[in-house]
């Protein structure tokens, strides 16, 4: 049916149906709430609370415990769903910023496991408070920090791993202080172990930063696992006699650093040598920990009036004298974690910074300073003492303010309640706010990265307002885990691009009405702007993908197309280009969702394959007039012939930048030869050639996969290696010959001035990069070779 409607009528129509589709997606934001209530946590919850709440849900509402109810299935499969989008930071943000149309292309939750998995195999650790289970974003700040951490890689399928949990248990518990128990669980966090290399379950390893990590080998006993892990416990005890005693508790005045002594007597209980090792390693850099044998010393313990075996607490500068120890702290306990506790609560707490002072000392030095309301409002953490040792490295001092001394400098910097920042040396201007864990090896890490990036804390006071510099601003609130996991990626993007784009954050929570004027509904929003010029990231929380998304704004590699461009371009392109188009609207999500992978494609079609894209909320009838009915709509547009395709739309499943190539790929003329067995024998073997082939069989699915990348390399080595195809299936005693026992094989034959022998140099890479790579590096040492050999005949 044909009809006709006025302008007028047509912009009214166009008006309701755009306020349709916003109020579909405010609805679809709206309910950005649902996996999480249906899992029972709040939008800040944590991995392992998460975990712990699907659990809870898993085992009530398992379909093997409600065998009787015919929606069982259904109602797990939805929980299920929720657990597995909102475990993974990158589908929780996507899942913050566009509600489940946003996941359109994940299926994650389809499958489940049976009820005893997740009764007895799930989250095997969570429940343990001496065990820190490490997610994909918080490993490397944890290992990294400069503590000691002793690490279980396991799998929730493995027995093994099961056999060991309760001895991993025994053993945390009595290491707790010592050394950090960690554990991370593979199943939840495959590429973390893939990039550590870990292939068996369970892997132990040791972590002590500047050194590489230690595999460990031995029986899985609490006893070898202690006496492996004290062999990295560096700190020592120290016999102490007449000679040195009085010299050691002297010179701990000017040094600062007091001592912990083992008097052992012949009368009561002597600290053992393993708890005086394990008391030396909990408090390394804080206190010196010694022993003295009063059965050789006898003299001096009666000095110092000792009769029966004890241990006491010289803090620096105390007096020694027999009938007044003034300061000494005697200590009754034979339990290392009680001593422990007892002497960090005797050591000094951290300086308080006046406001008088701030400002000259914040620009002279680096700090991390702990902001309290009144003197009750303490960090309350004694580990956090040893910050001070843990930051001697990095040259940072810690110290304490108190806001309610100076409401006005607590108010400029923003800060409103207790937290802890880190200051660069450059006074109150140049600083960032922790947001992470109130946990020490958090805050460590924290500050490490922070007085080496160039991140700072945004607030109205100085945000960039078309300034000329560009700027990167990361819109979040602190209550968010995707926000705290993109923070530490940002300081380390931070560091590539110093001098040419600057990084701030802007606490949302805080300044609310800042965030309303651009207009940001999610967290983390990551925004940079130009002058007037505004791009939203909308890419993976890694610092390689956020330079990636810099050097693609600074660099486009997809082409904005409008309906004349289209013409021009893609219509009426040469007879051998091929162009890729993505149909788009900006507020369709699963279009915002592809936009990153699309850039990401683009790249990695460089020189082969043109990209555009054309926006069909501002050319609207332009797309209806190409018959575009959804988005995104993507279409691919072949080299000309009389019997091409205008063009060919991608109906796969997954829009990720891999698949999108490797579609396209499939479209490129093939520059590759395919072989026979005669003309493999005439134009590789006996040829004048150098040549590279791929032997392959036609059912193959890695063969098939791997074809795409396979004509990239014909392309990128031609003119210097000829690139042939063998079948395998179809000339089986040709690939029998050259000793072909897997597929796809690739083989390099150099020609060398003789006959080339049928067994080539196997080529172990499937990556057309890299094998270009590596046959440059062959070619150049032919050809040196041929140098060499030219001057020794002359």
């Amino acid at each position: 049916m044909e009809f006709s409607v006025c302008k007028g009528d047509y912009i009214r129509y166009f008006k309701r149906s755009l306020l349709l589709v916003l109020v579909c997606v405010l609805v679809l934001v709206c309910t950005d709430q649902d996996y999480y209530s249906l899992l029972g946590v709040s939008k800040e919850a944590s991995s392992r609370e998460i975990r712990q709440a699907f659990k809870k849900l898993a085992l009530k509402l398992h379909p093997d415990k409600n065998q009787n109810d015919p929606n069982a299935h259904e109602n797990f499969l939805k929980i299920n769903r929720a657990y597995e989008v909102l475990k993974d930071e990158d589908l929780r943000k996507k899942y913050d910023k566009y509600g489940e149309k946003g996941l359109e292309d994940q299926q994650q939750g389809g499958r489940y496991e049976s009820w005893n998995y997740y009764r007895y195999d799930f989250g095997i650790y969570d429940d343990d408070p001496e065990i820190i289970t490490l997610d994909r974003g918080e490993f490397d700040a944890a290992v990294n920090s400069g503590e000691l951490w002793f690490v279980n890689f396991y799998s929730p399928r493995c027995s093994h791993c099961h056999d060991l949990a309760p001895t991993w248990r025994e053993f945390a518990k009595e290491m707790d202080g010592v050394i950090r128990i960690g554990a991370v669980n593979c199943g939840d966090n495959r590429m973390l172990c893939r990039i550590k290399g870990i292939n068996s379950y369970p892997s132990l390893y040791v972590f002590k930063t500047g050194t590489q990590p230690v595999k460990y080998y031995g029986d899985r006993s609490k006893e070898s696992l202690k006496n492996f892990a004290m062999q990295y416990v560096t700190s020592t005890v120290t016999e102490l006699w007449a000679g040195n005693f009085v010299n050691a508790i002297e010179t701990s005045f000017a040094s600062g650093v007091g001592w912990l002594i083992t008097f052992c007597a012949e009368r009561g209980d002597c600290l053992s040598y393993q708890t005086r090792l394990k008391l030396a390693g909990m408090l390394e850099g804080l206190v010196n920990v010694g022993w003295m044998d009063c059965g050789t010393q006898g003299e001096l313990c009666d000095n110092l009036d000792i009769s029966s075996s004890t241990t006491a607490y010289f803090p620096p500068g105390a007096t020694i004298n027999n009938k007044e120890k003034g300061g000494v702290l005697f200590l009754n306990s034979l339990d290392a974690r009680e001593i422990y506790q007892e002497v960090m609560q005797h050591l000094p707490d951290f300086e308080i910074i006046s406001a008088a002072s701030l400002e000259d000392r914040l620009a002279h030095h680096r700090w991390l300073l702990f902001f309290q309301f009144g003197e009750s409002d303490k960090s309350g953490v004694q580990e956090f003492k040893k910050l001070k040792f843990l930051l001697k490295d990095e040259h940072i001092q810690v110290g304490r303010f108190d806001c309610l001394s100076s409401p006005t400098i607590c108010n400029k910097l923003y800060v409103y309640q207790p937290c802890l920042a880190v200051f660069k040396g450059k006074g109150t201007g140049d600083y960032e706010i922790h947001h992470g864990k109130k946990i020490l090896y958090d805050i460590v890490a924290f500050a490490k990265e922070s007085v080496n990036s160039h991140v700072i804390t945004l607030g109205p006071q100085n945000f960039p307002d078309k300034e000329k510099e560009p700027w990167l601003v990361d819109f979040f609130a602190p209550w968010c885990p995707p926000c705290r996991a993109l923070l530490p990626e940002l300081r380390k993007a931070s560091k590539h691009l110093y001098g040419q784009l600057k990084f701030g954050t802007l606490d949302c929570t805080v300044h609310e009405g800042l965030c309303n004027v651009h207009n940001i509904r999610a967290y983390p929003t990551t925004v940079v702007f130009n002058q007037s010029d505004v791009h939203e990231y909308e890419g993976h929380h890694s610092a390689e993908q956020i330079l990636e998304f810099i050097e693609d704004l600074r660099n486009p590699s997809v082409v904005s197309l409008t309906p004349e461009t289209f013409v021009e371009l893609v219509q009426r392109r040469k007879r051998e280009e091929i162009w890729m188009v993505d149909f788009y609207a900006p507020w369709c999500g699963p279009c915002q969702a592809l936009m990153p992978e699309w850039k990401k494609m683009a790249r990695m079609l460089t020189g082969l394959i043109s990209v555009g894209s054309v926006d069909c909320q501002k050319y609207y009838s332009f797309c209806h007039q190409e018959s575009v009915r959804g988005y995104p709509e993507i279409r691919l547009f072949p080299q000309k012939s009389s019997t091409a395709h205008q063009y060919y739309s991608y109906n796969g499943w997954h829009r990720d930048s891999y698949s999108l190539r490797g579609w396209a790929l499939g479209y490129l003329p093939q520059v590759s030869v395919d072989l026979t067995p005669q003309s493999f024998t005439e134009k590789v073997l006996n040829g004048k050639d150098h040549w590279v082939i791929d032997f392959y069989a036609p059912w193959c699915g890695p063969c098939q996969n791997f074809a795409p990348e396979f004509e990239i390399l014909a392309r990128t080595v031609k003119g210097k290696v000829k690139a042939g195809k063998v079948d395998c299936q179809m000339y089986a005693l040709t690939c029998q010959t050259a000793d072909i026992r897997a597929y796809p094989t690739v083989k390099f034959y150099p020609y060398q001035g003789t006959k080339k022998n049928v067994l080539g140099e196997y080529i172990d890479s499937r990556d057309a990069k890299g094998i270009a790579d590596l046959l440059n590096e062959k070619l150049e040492a032919i050809q040196n070779k041929g140098k060499r050999k030219k001057s020794r005949n002359k």
